[in-house]
């Protein structure tokens, strides 16, 4: 996922792996599984930068963490108003999925799209990237 979103990247942007993104209203603190944001926001100080400045998070559940990504960081990064969310999860009612959130309002994502592994899913602009979830993990 991450060299796939490194040959699309607008210019200014990074991926980061695991940066911590605060959302204040919360009082919260989460970490995405990749992120996309502006490299100049990731210079200030600190280790975390606030996760309104993040363009796209994507989360992929582990048996561990399924619900609190599927619905804590999502509710998080809706009310951050992260514009885009991808939710890449293994152990969706038995079957793997990534679901695309974006247009967030009063903390709620809408489903841009949503696909079972072996489908494309398309990221929109800033990233016009069309994804093959057949090559994802499912373990």
């Amino acid at each position: 996922m991450q060299r796939s979103l490194y040959e699309v990247m607008p210019e200014g942007r990074g991926v980061h792996q695991t940066q911590a993104v605060a959302v204040p209203s919360l009082l919260g603190m989460y970490v995405p599984d990749l992120l996309v944001a502006p490299e100049a926001a990731l210079r200030g100080p600190g280790f975390f930068f606030p996760a309104s400045d993040a363009e796209l998070v994507v989360e992929i559940t582990s048996q561990s963490n399924a619900n609190h990504d599927r619905i804590v960081k999502l509710q998080a990064y809706a009310t951050a108003a992260v514009p885009l969310c991808l939710l890449i999860d293994r152990r969706h009612s038995g079957r793997p999925t990534a679901t695309l959130y974006g247009e967030p309002k009063n903390g709620l994502y809408r489903v841009l799209d949503a696909v079972e592994f072996g489908r494309e899913l398309r990221l929109p602009a800033p990233f016009d990237l069309t994804i093959d979830t057949g090559a994802f993990p499912t373990g």
